[in-house]
């Protein structure tokens, strides 16, 4: 099956036999693959060519891929995924924390990043999950097909999957999701990885939203089970 025409991916890593492995399985699946070999390069590259996903290495020369990911974040909700060395867990926590998808720790199988950049990008074509274009709530408004989130009026800026997060939570007001349910439904049932990606893009959610942890008025804990939307329709 091939990929969907003209989606444009950026794979940026220091290492040659790495861009080569990546790219050539990426190009068999039908996308359009760009390399970078450094941070610069990347910031370059991307403003460029403005692609549709990034696959970005962490430890880079130079500019590292947390720099990288920071000027991402300053203009694009891209998707990124980011490439961790097994021993380093805070880089994932970090990464997530600036606004990456997903992520994949080194070595990795060409195959599973090909089908983690498919789920990343498929959220992204399945269109709405949600029942309702333009969900109210009290100080809350949630439009799914112009992709705006306003908090007492006021606009919020969410990552991609920030956004998807809050649109699933709000599609079922009051209902608990667990971490499982919330990934099958945002990340899509092939994700991989470890489902306490959930509690970090919750923490950015909140954060974006202006939601404090220790007394919500939006995304609330279900201690042991998982999360919910709190506050009631309008």
């Amino acid at each position: 099956m091939s990929a969907v025409p003209h989606e444009r991916i950026l794979v940026v890593d220091d290492e040659a036999g790495i861009r080569e492995l990546v790219g050539t399985y990426l190009r068999n699946e039908g996308f359009d693959v760009d390399e970078a070999v450094d941070g610069e390069d990347a910031v370059e590259r991307f403003r460029r060519r403005e692609p549709d996903l990034v696959v970005l290495d962490l430890r880079l020369p130079g500019i590292d891929g947390f720099e990288v990911l920071r000027e991402i974040r300053r203009s694009s909700l891209v998707y990124v995924i980011i490439l961790t060395a097994r021993t380093e867990e805070t880089d994932k926590l970090v990464g997530l924390e600036l606004g990456a998808d997903d992520y994949l720790t080194k070595p990795f199988s060409p195959r599973e990043l090909v089908a983690r950049v498919r789920a990343v990008l498929r959220r992204r074509r399945d269109g709405d999950t949600t029942p309702a274009s333009e969900m109210r709530f009290a100080g809350l408004v949630v439009d799914v097909d112009r992709h705006e989130v306003r908090v007492d009026d006021a606009p919020v800026e969410l990552t991609s999957l920030e956004f998807e997060l809050l649109a699933a939570l709000a599609g079922a007001p009051g209902r608990v999701f667990t971490r499982r349910q919330l990934i099958e439904r945002v990340w899509g049932w092939d994700f991989y990885g470890d489902e306490r990606v959930v509690d970090v893009h919750v923490r950015n959610l909140r954060k974006a939203l202006g939601d404090p942890a220790d007394d919500p008025r939006f995304v609330g804990t279900v201690r042991g089970v998982g999360y919910k939307l709190l506050a009631p329709a309008s």
